[in-house]
């Protein structure tokens, strides 16, 4: 049998300008969900009904935000 070694080669670091738009449509979209979770409802809601609220119910109290 012959050894064989892996040896990693080095990498180079993704550069910022290319992480950055991802990073800030995630956080975009972290907020977007935030907010339906955390205060769509009552006189802050942008959907009448309860839809939303009933939709992100079990959400809201795994995250510790009280509805009721």
């Amino acid at each position: 049998m012959s050894d064989t070694t892996f040896v990693p080669t080095t990498t180079t670091p993704i550069p910022l300008g290319e992480i950055l738009p991802w990073a800030i449509f995630a956080g975009l979209l972290m907020m977007l969900a935030i907010y339906f979770i955390g205060a769509e409802e009552g006189a802050t809601a942008l959907f009448s009904g309860s839809y939303v609220h009933e939709f992100v119910h079990d959400g809201r109290h795994l995250l510790g935000f009280p509805c009721h």
